[in-house]
């Protein structure tokens, strides 16, 4: 056996005894209950996550906003150009396992003067060589390299998960940006309806006090329920207009009038109810969780680096190629050169350094685990909150409904009670403000019910489509 292939079997050897020194991976137990406070037993139905949110929206006008968004939003653009950095990134650390070969080649020529030549005469002598290797490859005995590889690998995965995560929140965010400008659009209806009837209902008493039919303090009255309506017209007016621009600035760009909504839907999506599912679902479903695991094994990883600073690093260098003192002659018989030189760093005193670099990675991995675990308990919270607002909107919006029934009958009455002279203009006015603010709460009501049904899909983990972002 020659010695190339003897110093190859070597290297062989050497690295099929490697270890690693990172510490085993276990997933921290999740520290939340088993079942949501507010869940209810639910028939079969696709998790929240399997749902795309194509098929979750129904409204045409919703999904094209939602299409602009994910094309234009710069928050989501700037994710995914860390997956690319976080993927470069790994790519860079990876390619430590291998040892980096590169081709040489190179020649001299040296005049040597008379005085200092030992044959009294001037020369000139030239040397040229050829060559192939490579340069301090270090052997991962004790599994360096492999430990920051596999950091590297999960800071990877971890920016993944924002990316996903990010598309996510966008996805429920426009939705929700959108069905706002929605309710105050009705509103903004409402107000200017509101406005017209006040008008209608102040130029009447106006001539009722001319005709000496009803008093100045009526016609007050009447007068400030039309300035409290021009009031609420050009506060939702305001509102409408900074709706449209929080929607344009998650889209990305200017939001086509034909893609706005006119008036808020009783309805947001086809599908049956979300199911809960279980919190144990969220440790599989949810991006923001797998992004926090994801950084935990990370740290974990590092914990193995910072070991393996506390043992010799070995490292190879290693060329074969020819050499001569003639061009022609480079790659003739004879010409053959090698060189190998193997050096070995072992730590002695370096004042506790690498001491302190390993506990530093293991409080990072314990932070790490504390974070894990907050994410779970966050995501959990976010469910639960979701689940009780569900179990009592419905209620809410029954009760809000009869409400604004209610006050409805009660102007009417109110108003025919005035004309036959039976109260006062004051019980109308009563009635009347008393309608407005019922009809104003109930589409809050509507509002805050669809807007639940978003925050429930995104909680559960559901709004990712990954043909959306690709």
């Amino acid at each position: 056996m020659n010695r190339p292939t003897t110093l190859l079997a070597l290297t062989a050897a050497l690295l099929a005894c490697g270890c690693s020194l990172m510490p085993a991976y276990e997933r921290p137990a999740s520290p939340v209950p088993e079942a949501y406070p507010a869940a209810q037993a639910a028939a079969a139905a696709p998790a929240a996550a399997d749902i795309d949110w194509r098929d979750f929206y129904a409204d045409p006008k919703l999904r094209q906003t939602i299409e602009l968004a994910l094309a234009n939003n710069r928050d989501l653009r700037v994710a995914v150009l860390n997956i690319e950095s976080a993927r470069a990134a790994y790519r860079i650390q990876r390619s430590e396992l291998f040892p980096a070969v590169s081709a040489s080649g190179g020649g001299t020529a040296q005049r040597t003067p008379a005085t200092l030549s030992q044959t009294g005469s001037s020369n000139v002598s030239h040397q040229y060589s050829a060559g192939i290797g490579f340069a301090s490859y270090e052997l991962d005995l004790f599994g360096r390299v492999r430990s920051l590889n596999e950091q590297a690998l999960q800071n990877f995965f971890a920016t993944e998960a924002v990316r996903r995560s990010t598309q996510i929140s966008l996805v429920a965010e426009v939705a929700s940006a959108w069905l706002t400008l929605a309710a105050d659009r009705e509103r903004l209806a409402l107000a200017e309806d509101t406005l017209a009837s006040r008008n209608e209902s102040l130029a009447l008493t106006r001539r009722r006090f001319e005709l000496g039919a009803t008093s100045q303090l009526a016609l007050s009255q009447a007068q400030s329920l039309v300035d409290g309506a021009r009031s609420e017209v050009a506060s939702y007016r305001a509102l409408v207009a900074q709706d449209r621009n929080a929607l344009a600035l998650l889209a990305g760009a200017a939001v086509p009038d034909e893609l706005l909504p006119e008036r808020l839907s009783d309805s947001l999506n086809a599908l049956p109810e979300l199911p809960a599912g279980v919190p144990s679902q969220l440790l599989e479903r949810r991006p923001d969780v797998q992004q926090a695991e994801a950084q935990l094994e990370a740290a974990n990883a590092n914990i193995g680096a910072a070991r393996a600073a506390f043992f010799p690093r070995i490292a190879l260098t290693a060329t074969a190629g020819s050499a001569s003192a003639s061009l022609g002659d480079l790659f003739g018989g004879g010409s053959g050169t090698w060189t190998f030189a193997p050096t070995i760093s072992l730590p002695i005193f370096d004042a506790g350094a690498r001491q302190a670099n390993l506990t530093g990675a293991e409080v990072g991995r314990d932070i790490r685990v504390a974070l894990y675990e907050k994410a779970i308990q966050s995501a959990f919270r976010e469910v639960a909150d979701a689940l009780a607002v569900r179990g009592e909107v419905g209620n809410q919006l029954e009760a809000q409904t009869s409400l604004v029934q209610a006050t409805a009958q009660s102007l009417q009455l109110s108003q025919a009670r005035y004309a036959r002279g039976v109260d006062s203009y004051l019980e109308v006015l009563d009635s009347q403000r008393s309608t407005y603010v019922a009809q104003q709460a109930l589409i809050g009501t509507r509002l805050a019910r669809l807007v639940n049904s978003v925050t429930l899909y995104k909680a559960l983990g559901g709004g990712w489509s990954a043909s959306a972002s690709s």
